[in-house]
């Protein structure tokens, strides 16, 4: 049995984020924090001890998800997962983040998604096909998904 993923949720939408925060404990894995700026995130980030931070691109202070991936990619604290309906708002290089999942998800979506990270992050690279509306970072795509 692989180790559950902890799970930080930065999400300004209280709704999303409560029903992303049943999702992944159905899924097996624990939420350790939720925030809905990047001051909260930021101050998430050094109190608790996530796997993965799903990450939405536009907070209570604006479109300022991009920043708060950078933030945890220098902490190296965490692994970043955006959560946007907009994926076009990513950065070309993805702030670092391993990737995104689309919204609006589904609950099979987000469970396969987090059954690939977790696979991807205990003993890469995930041995499950990549989940539909899960799109790798290109830095994430050469190491868990080279080309045959």
């Amino acid at each position: 049995m692989t180790e559950p993923l902890k799970v930080l949720i930065v999400e300004d939408e209280a709704l999303l984020a409560m029903e992303l925060e049943s999702l992944v404990e159905e899924a097996g894995h624990s939420v350790v924090g939720w925030a809905t700026s990047s001051a909260e995130a930021r101050s998430m980030v050094e109190s608790t001890d996530a796997d993965i931070a799903f990450v939405d691109i536009h907070l209570t202070d604006g479109p300022t998800g991009v920043d708060v991936a950078h933030y945890i990619g220098e902490k190296k604290r965490s692994m970043v997962v955006f959560m946007t309906a907009n994926p076009k708002r990513i950065p070309d290089h993805f702030a670092g983040a391993i990737g995104v999942i689309a919204k609006p998800y589904t609950m099979n979506g987000l469970t396969s998604a987090l059954r690939y990270l977790q696979e991807g992050m205990r003993r890469p690279p995930p041995v499950s096909t990549r989940p539909a509306g899960f799109t790798l970072s290109p830095a994430f795509e050469a190491v868990w998904a080279p080309a045959a």
